[in-house]
Parts: structure tokens; C-alpha cells; sequence
């Protein structure tokens, strides 16, 4: 049973442990990666099902070349030669994730990855951002009725709601936006997580965030706009992959769940009702005393009377009010100045 929308429904943040590359070629890290995601938190772990053939061509002109950043001059073919998660072991993955309690997701980037996935019984898509604009795969992941998880980066607004209409169109409004700067690491100039309240005021659906910056900042800045899920690549200390760069290591994963379930119960409100431990240092705010001993019929004036703690006293705010009055009885230096003191408090 795929928990993302019990998690929702429970107004709690549904993590996700991305794996990409970050297995390094090696099945053993893949199964690790799960345990180490299971342990450290997370709800889900998420894995990428392609080929280098299903994803682009080989092809050596220039515009299959990549220029600048992480894999500068990688040609497209041969980074995903590197990076892909072989579809032999996806099925192995998802047993683990079962062992251990967390869920199963991969991100399909054709239609024979939507088949494949289908046969190992996936519960749930994730299309990445590149592929927002491939309405005829999220029409088809979409047709299979299961929840769909949508990044937007490089989305435009049209875009967006382009592809939430190809899910609808076949039915499926089980839908999770994911606000999302596709950018490897993402600076923060360039996150704009204030456009996740917006999302999900524009769009009518669940918003979370996929979270390429380093560290857990963004995570929690976006779960305290409101994010419901967030997503963050993770990886194991001394394995080195295409997507190691910007990874999280899988220890400082676990800081970041703590990190962001507080956010979330930060970001709480509007209530402005006083919790019991406030209701405690309250006895201790400011309040009007007596500073010297005021005898009965004595005016009361800046000089017998103060604003200090504790609370016992009427309220600061009665101060004017009571100024020029002239006491009723003898009051002792340290003693509160009460409602009675003060004569028809209630019409101030």
C-alpha cells in the first residue's frame, strides 16, 4: 500500500531517498542505499528506470554534448551508460524497500519503462522534470490509475497544468506536484520555494519539493511554505557516481528527517491561544505595583507605583487610569495593585 496520500491526509511530510547513480554501478550499494534510506527515515526510496537507448541516441554532434556544470562535456549517451539503475535489478530493489518498510518508486522515461515497472508491480510514478513536457508518457503512466508525483522544474505554468490535464484526461487525479530548480547543485538565488503556496493555490493539488541544494535548508524552508513531500538524493560515504556531487550522504539524511518534521510543527498555525508552558512564564510578565507603601487615601503616582514583574498586578495598560486615583486601603511596598484598587476596571 503506497503511503503518500496517508501521509498527506495525516498532515505529515512524505520523505523521499533518491538513489539515482549513486549505487556506482554495484547492486550491493543499491540494496544498502535502501537500508541505509529505511533506517535513516525515510518513507520511500526512489530509483530511475532507463536505458541509455530509451533516453536519447547515440550520437556525437554537439548538441548531445553537455557544456558546463557537474558533467561538462559528458555526451548524453555515455552519461546515462554511467548513471542508469540496470532494469535487472530493479525488482530486487523493491524487495528490499519491502523488507524494510518503505516504499517502492522509480521514474519511468518511455512507455517500455511504464511496462517494465508494471510487471514488477510499482504503485506509484514519478516523472522528472525533464519529462514534464512528455505528455504522451504521463498520459500513459497516468492511465494506470496509480499516484502520480510530477517535478516541475524548467516548468512553465502552462506546462504544469499541460500535464496535470494528460492525467486527468484518463482519469487519475491521484496528483503530487513537486516544486523543483533543475539544477545540479541548486543555488538559492534560484529556488523560488515561495512559488510552493502559489502551486498549490493555482493548481488545486498536494505540492511538495524536489530538493537539489546542498544541505537540509531548502528542505525546511519549503516544508514550513507548505511542501508535503519532500525529495533529496542520497548517497553512501567513498561511492563516487554521476550524481555524488550534489548528493546528501545518508547520515546527514537522517538529520534532515528530524530537521524537517520539526519545520513542520514549527510552521503550525494561526493560533494564537497561549500553550501551557507559556501559561507558566506568564505569572512572570510585567504588571502594576505598589514600590512604597501607599496609606489609605495616599494618591497613587509614578512614585508608590511601578511597572514590574511578577504578573500579579493589573495590567500595565491601566496605568493612566489609575495615576491621580487615590487608594482605598493601606498597601504594603511588593504588594499588587488589583482590580479594586482600581475602581470600574471594566469600563477602561
Amino acid at each position: 500500500m503506497f503511503r503518500l496520500f496517508d501521509k498527506i491526509k495525516k498532515n505529515e511530510v512524505y520523505l523521499i531517498a533518491e538513489m539515482s547513480a549513486n549505487h556506482g554501478g554495484d547492486p550491493e550499494n543499491a540494496l544498502e542505499i535502501v537500508r541505509q534510506a529505511a533506517a535513516a527515515g525515510a518513507d520511500c526510496v526512489k530509483i530511475q528506470t532507463y536505458t541509455a537507448d530509451t533516453i536519447t541516441i547515440d550520437c556525437d554532434r554537439e548538441s548531445f554534448r553537455i557544456k558546463g556544470g557537474l558533467w561538462d562535456d559528458y555526451k548524453l549517451y555515455d552519461l546515462y551508460v554511467d548513471a542508469g539503475t540496470p532494469w535487472e535489478w530493479q525488482g530486487r530493489i523493491k524487495q528490499e524497500c519491502e523488507n524494510c518498510g518503505v516504499d517502492f518508486l522509480s521514474s519511468p522515461f518511455d512507455r517500455t519503462a511504464v511496462d517494465f515497472l508494471e510487471e514488477i508491480h510499482a504503485e506509484a510514478y514519478k516523472i522528472a522534470s525533464f519529462e514534464l513536457v512528455d505528455i504522451p508518457l504521463i498520459e500513459y503512466a497516468a492511465s494506470k490509475g496509480k499516484p502520480m508525483i510530477i517535478s516541475c522544474g524548467m516548468g512553465s505554468i502552462q506546462e504544469i497544468q499541460d500535464a496535470l490535464d494528460a492525467c486527468k484526461r484518463v482519469g487519475n487525479d491521484k496528483i503530487v506536484l513537486l516544486k523543483c530548480c533543475s539544477e545540479y547543485p541548486a543555488p538559492w538565488a534560484d529556488m523560488h520555494l515561495g512559488n510552493i503556496p502559489d502551486m498549490k493555490k493555482r493548481f488545486g493539488v498536494p505540492v511538495g519539493l524536489s530538493d537539489h541544494s546542498m544541505g537540509s535548508l531548502g528542505a525546511v524552508v519549503g516544508v514550513s511554505l507548505g511542501a508535503c513531500v519532500v525529495e533529496k538524493h542520497i548517497c553512501l560515504p567513498g561511492v563516487e557516481s554521476a550524481d555524488s556531487g550534489f548528493s546528501m550522504p545518508v547520515e546527514e539524511f537522517a538529520q534532515m528527517v528530524q530537521d524537517v518534521k520539526h519545520a513542520k510543527i514549527a510552521a503550525e498555525g494561526p493560533d494564537y491561544t497561549l500553550t501551557e508552558g507559556e501559561k507558566k512564564q506568564a505569572a512572570f510578565r510585567r504588571s502594576i505595583f505598589a514600590i512604597k507603601d501607599i496609606g489609605a487615601g495616599e494618591e497613587f503616582t509614578l512614585e508608590n507605583v511601578g511597572i514590574i514583574r511578577p504578573g500579579d498586578g493589573i495590567a500595565p495598560k491601566y496605568l493612566g487610569r489609575l495615576l491621580g486615583e487615590r487608594s482605598q486601603r493601606n498597601i504594603l511596598r511588593g504588594e499588587p495593585i488589583t482590580e479594586s484598587d482600581l475602581g470600574r476596571i471594566g469600563d477602561i
